[in-house]
């Protein structure tokens, strides 16, 4: 089986042509439309949907940073997000309990204005985050250290995910 980044003829790196890439997600995403299969046989019908939803997860992982990195890490053989491996910076273990009850304060003080700069600082701490896991990546860095960033990467995605949420109720 072809990996994410053949299947859109796309070189194996974390900084990607985001524009290449949804050009052939488009041509690809074509080729199979249910329309252009309508006449044709079950099986025929069932690969073109099997084929649709290989290239929409393909998609989906290499527009996402978090996603895309995950995936490299993947096919380096390395579990990203494995369980076993609780190996993490104090700092920002440290970090992450900070940010946590700051959210929770927030919640718990009915806070929009500091909700919405709480978000705007943990959008900060990604875009710092996905340059680091773009300049570890370029370098060639020590492959732990990018899996501990894209592991911190996830903690910050799921926080701001989370706090979004809270904004949401809110309005």
């Amino acid at each position: 089986m072809q990996n994410y980044f053949e299947l859109f003829d796309l070189e194996a790196t974390f900084e990607i042509d985001n524009q290449a890439l949804n050009s052939s997600y488009q041509t690809q995403v074509s080729q199979f439309h249910p329309d252009k299969f309508a006449s044709k046989s079950s099986s025929e019908q069932l690969q073109a949907l099997q084929n649709t939803s290989l290239i929409n997860s393909a998609y989906d992982a290499l527009k996402s940073p978090l996603e895309r990195a995950s995936y490299l890490l993947t096919l380096e053989g390395i579990d990203p997000f494995d369980h076993k491996d609780t190996q993490m910076d104090v700092g920002f273990l440290m970090a992450q309990i900070e940010l946590r009850e700051q959210l929770e304060g927030i919640k718990s003080q009915q806070d929009e204005l500091g909700l919405d700069d709480y978000i705007g600082g943990i959008q900060a701490q990604i875009v710092e985050n996905i340059a680091s896991i773009s300049q570890s990546f370029a370098n060639s860095d020590d492959l732990q250290k990018v899996k501990n960033l894209v592991r911190e990467l996830k903690f910050y995605s799921q926080l701001k995910k989370e706090a979004n949420r809270l904004m949401d109720e809110w309005l």
